[in-house]
């Protein structure tokens, strides 16, 4: 009896090692040719870029600089700008006191709300221009023409070492707000070589005729 127990103990034992040592059933990295590479994620789960919005962009000129911007806001487009369409190069410190006399982009539906707003505007007294006039572009080598032009833009045309004097060319005041004043005279003359001398202008106010 004692050696039937002992015989059947062993053969336990056995059957034991074998299923402890023998491949685990349903484990696919251990049947032949299976790859251990990860699938890929559905297509559910892959990343898809989400689509542009878009939005009617409301007509703004004419209307007060402040009122364009809240307008243009409501409407979904956060990216406003504005500048100065006499090309005079003065800031919209206080947006009620200017009105708008162009916009970019032109109003209309399935504009890009993304897309930056940029309104060209001047002070309510004043008149719009036809088309918005440009600030003068950064000087090269050869001096420009400036006459005509508002003395705070044509300063931020020169070098920034330039030596700039400014004289008033109808009476003998102080030019103190150069965005208010505007270029009669210069020196050198448009189309000379900028060498770095210095350079001189008489200014009159922008809305008087220069001498």
């Amino acid at each position: 009896m004692r050696t039937q127990h002992t015989i059947a103990l062993l053969a336990a034992a056995a059957a034991l090692t074998l299923t402890a040592c023998g491949p685990h059933a349903g484990s696919g990295s251990d049947k032949p040719g299976a790859s251990t590479a990860p699938s890929a994620p559905p297509a559910s789960a892959r990343h898809t870029p989400a689509p542009k919005a878009s939005a009617a962009l409301p007509l703004l000129v004419g209307k007060g600089l402040q009122t364009a911007q809240d307008e243009a806001q409501a409407a979904g487009f956060s990216r406003l700008k504005s500048h100065d369409a006499l090309g005079r190069d003065r800031l919209q410190a206080l947006d009620r006191n200017w009105k708008v006399c162009s916009q970019t982009p032109a109003a209309g539906a399935g504009v890009d709300t993304g897309t930056t707003v940029d309104l060209g505007a001047v002070k309510l007294e004043e008149t719009c221009p036809a088309t918005d006039s440009p600030a003068p572009k950064p000087a090269g080598d050869t001096m420009p023409d400036f006459v005509g032009k508002g003395m705070k833009a044509v300063r931020a045309a020169l070098p920034a070492n330039a030596s700039i004097t400014v004289k008033d060319a109808v009476q003998s005041r102080m030019v103190l707000q150069e965005s208010n004043w505007k270029v009669c005279t210069q020196d050198p003359k448009a189309g000379a070589a900028l060498t770095g001398q210095p350079v001189a202008f008489t200014v009159a106010k922008t809305d008087e005729t220069c001498p």
